[in-house]
């Protein structure tokens, strides 16, 4: 057994996956005989999952907890453990036992379990896979064996603040790994308020340790416990000190840690203290988590903002603290929310007038004050001190240091200065006539001087008006920058949302989280390269009518970045047919479309060579099988034009996007119609 359990494979799991089991719950079999048992169907269990003991077996092997030999009960734990993984159902008898082994561990003095004993802790490891077996579970039903869990962890909890029996670091250790475990269940319930709260007590006395990791483990158990309505406000007793372990920490890890903290523990009653501090460090913080702090403060604001003014504030201030470091998202963001809000329009235009006056100014600062100032900057037009001729040349001032993408923001905002002060449409015209613009090296700031310059000549003042007209409000949608946040931590990023906690005696309820409402610019998204379709909306959701937040693009927007996305937006909400012959004007777009299928190309090409990508994406809610695609071609012709294909997976899973390559390159020439894409 020793041998196959560590050289087991898939045949072996096959050809021992009935004697094993047998031997395991036999009662002639010694118990070391049984101990390794249990490890051997352990590891071909994780070899060939398929080789799962079942029907008559699983009661049998779930009695192993009660075992009088201690070392069977170990290994039967971490058998059960995986077990329970797969089919949690059929295993849910374990429960009952698992408690009742736990009860008899942790009332147990170290005596009692005398040859399981490590360091005056009684069956350590034990204690601690009993525990994470029980989280693969809600809270049990059977009040008996409820009460009697609860006991335990009270058990658990007290013995941590008894004095230690030992000053080694081995007591320590086991006894501490004891207890965040029995923590980890009570977070995982989150049925019992005085538990939730005593463990909240006692990692508050842990931050303070001089043990680097107990005071990462703390914060990090903390975060869990912060999302929950019975221990929210025990942990924001702590923000204090939390606000020193960001600050003086030593180690970057266990700093990161309290930031996360902070962020799960705030509420409308902490927000500007918190967004405060986290602004204030950010300053000196490590540059491996600024961008995520920078995510966590922008997400903040917004939730928490009663006065709008404070919002703007917040971002212009992250923007000159840490501008490299403010994603796209961010300043899109507090761009939607001061065109949607009537009553911060003033505020943001004088507030980001004053920020563009520093000598220094970060290019993002450039990019928002050039977008807001377009839009509302005759809401301070009538102080002498921010003219329409000071906006333009401050504005100016920042022209020829910004990248070429910034400086066709700014062309964009120049022309909607001439529909909102037609006394500068001179001072204007000038700078879209100046050499460096209209034979610019870039052919979008070529493009954009000499279009708004002709628009600018030709157009009547109605016309100017219209075109030029201030930008609509932005539908809401789920929040980008929480999905950056996630993207950049997946599994891992704390809710800042309160869970409403278990009732004494449910079913367990799910962990109900408010979305926070979000939209950005239609022309950009976060996903533009990896999401050619825009297939990352839940394959349900049927496609929306495009709305007017494509101005942003035209006008204002970011025509490097976003207008690939558009035209790919716009197609995607057109397109619900075949429809080839628009790419004999473009290279990218959706080429066919109905309820269940999405396939859109991208492609390029060079000389003879050529590459075209295609996407499938399955918009029904279920996996699509057999799925292929085949390419034909007239006898006569094949040699003329070599395709590569790459192969795809014959499963489309339910609003999945799959991505196809095919390579081709031109031999010979040919006339007619070669290729056939079924």
């Amino acid at each position: 057994m020793q041998c196959i359990a560590n050289i087991g494979s898939k045949e072996m799991a096959e050809a021992f996956g009935y004697d094993i089991p047998k031997l395991l719950v036999s009662g002639d079999t010694m118990d070391v005989v049984k101990q390794s048992a249990a490890l051997c169907l352990l590891r071909l269990f994780r070899t060939s999952q398929e080789m799962i003991p079942s029907g008559e077996w699983t009661s049998r092997i779930i009695h192993l907890l009660n075992d009088q030999h201690m070392g069977v009960v170990t290994a039967a734990t971490s058998l059960i453990d995986a077990l329970v993984k797969k089919n949690p159902e059929e295993y849910k008898g374990c429960i009952s036992l698992a408690v009742s082994r736990l009860s008899r561990i942790v009332t147990a003095s170290y005596t009692d379990l005398q040859d399981y004993t490590y360091y005056f802790v009684p069956a350590p490891w034990l204690s601690v896979k009993l525990l994470r077996l029980l989280q693969n579970y809600s809270p049990p039903d059977d009040p008996g064996v409820r009460g009697r869990l609860n006991e335990c962890l009270e058990t658990i909890l007290n013995k941590a603040q008894e004095a230690p029996k030992s000053k080694k670091v081995q007591h320590s250790n086991a006894k501490n790994a004891v207890l965040f475990e029995a923590i980890s269940l009570i977070i995982h319930n989150d049925s019992e308020p005085n538990l939730l709260v005593r463990a909240c007590n006692q990692l508050g006395q842990f931050l303070s340790n001089r043990e680097t990791n107990l005071r990462y483990l703390a914060l990090e158990s903390m975060c869990l416990l912060a999302t929950s309505e019975f221990s929210h406000e025990a942990v924001k007793k702590h923000q204090e000190v939390v606000i020193l372990s960001m600050k003086m920490e030593k180690d970057v890890s266990v700093r990161q840690q309290a930031v996360d903290l902070l962020y799960a523990m705030c509420d409308k009653t902490n927000a500007e203290e918190i967004v405060q501090e986290m602004l204030n460090y950010l300053e000196t913080a490590d540059y491996s988590i600024r961008e995520e702090m920078v995510l966590k403060v922008a997400i903040l604001a917004e939730k928490y903002a009663t006065d709008y003014t404070w919002y703007v504030d917040v971002i212009l201030n992250l923007i000159r603290i840490a501008g490299d470091y403010v994603s796209e998202e961010v300043w899109y963001r507090v761009i939607q929310i001061v065109i949607n809000r009537d009553d911060v329009q003033g505020y943001a235009a004088k507030t980001v007038f004053e920020a563009l006056q520093a000598p220094a100014c970060h290019e993002n600062m450039v990019k928002v004050g050039g977008y807001i100032l377009g839009e509302f900057g005759n809401l301070i037009a009538g102080d002498q001190r921010s003219s329409p001729l000071v906006q333009f040349q401050l504005l100016h001032s920042k022209y020829h240091l910004c990248s070429p993408m910034t400086r066709a923001l700014l062309l964009s905002t120049y022309v909607k200065f001439v529909n909102l002060f037609p006394e500068i449409k001179h001072n204007i015209q000038e700078v879209f006539k100046q050499h460096s613009n209209l034979r610019s090296a870039d052919a979008e700031l070529q493009q954009r001087a000499s279009e708004y310059l002709q628009l600018s000549v030709i157009a009547s003042t109605d016309v100017l008006a219209t075109v030029l007209e201030e930008m609509p409000a932005f539908p809401e949608r789920e929040s980008s920058i929480l999905a950056v946040l996630k993207k950049k931590k997946p599994g891992r990023v704390p809710e800042n949302e309160i869970r409403e906690g278990r009732s004494p005696n449910p079913a367990p309820t799910g962990n109900h989280t408010e979305a926070v409402s979000h939209s950005k610019p239609s022309a950009v998204s976060a996903n533009a390269s990896a999401d050619l379709l825009g297939l990352s909306t839940p394959p349900s959701s049927q496609p929306t009518a495009p709305s007017n937040t494509g101005m942003l693009v035209d006008v204002l927007g970011d025509m490097y970045g976003g207008q690939q996305q558009t035209q790919q937006n716009n197609s995607f909400a057109a397109a619900q047919s075949y429809n080839p012959k628009k790419f004999v004007c473009k290279n990218n777009g959706v080429l066919f479309e109905n309820d269940l299928v999405q396939i859109g190309v991208k492609s390029e090409f060079r000389q003879n060579l050529g590459r075209i990508a295609l996407f499938h994406g399955n918009k029904t809610p279920f996996p699509l099988q057999n799925y292929e695609t085949t390419i034909s071609s007239p006898g006569d012709q094949a040699s003329k034009l070599v395709i590569q294909v790459k192969p795809m997976d014959p499963i489309l899973e339910a609003g999945a996007q799959k991505l196809q390559v095919l390579n081709g390159e031109c031999v010979e020439d040919y006339v007619g119609k070669w290729l056939k894409f079924k």
